[in-house]
């Protein structure tokens, strides 16, 4: 499969109105907020050796949160990009599914 280029760059930015949702970009910010200062925990977490399910706690708790970021992010690209790559159809809708299936590794080799 060839590689894809990602559309947030491609395109011009009159191509994509509002390239990212001004809620889901103020969202998003927050929770990259509360990751730096989780990832920093877990750090320290780990420099002073504390128990091993304590660091596990925290580190699924990173995770989670990268979770709820990448559904913000998914849901931008969403109501924004693939909107309108479907709406253009033809091979954009073609690489709006692409882009879809890579993003939850279902692609097909």
């Amino acid at each position: 499969m060839r590689g894809i280029p990602p559309v947030c760059h491609d395109a011009p930015a009159a191509a994509y109105p509002d390239r990212v949702i001004d809620d889901i970009k103020k969202r998003a910010l927050h929770r990259t907020s509360i990751l730096e200062g989780q990832v920093r925990g877990l750090a320290k977490m780990i420099e002073n050796e504390d128990y091993c399910m304590d660091i596990i706690a925290q580190s699924r708790a990173v995770q989670k949160a990268l979770a709820s970021l990448d559904k913000l992010l998914i849901e931008n690209h969403l109501r924004t990009h693939v909107a309108h790559m479907f709406a253009e159809g033809g091979e954009e809708r073609d690489r709006a599914v692409t882009e879809l299936l890579k993003a939850y590794d279902l692609e097909t080799r």
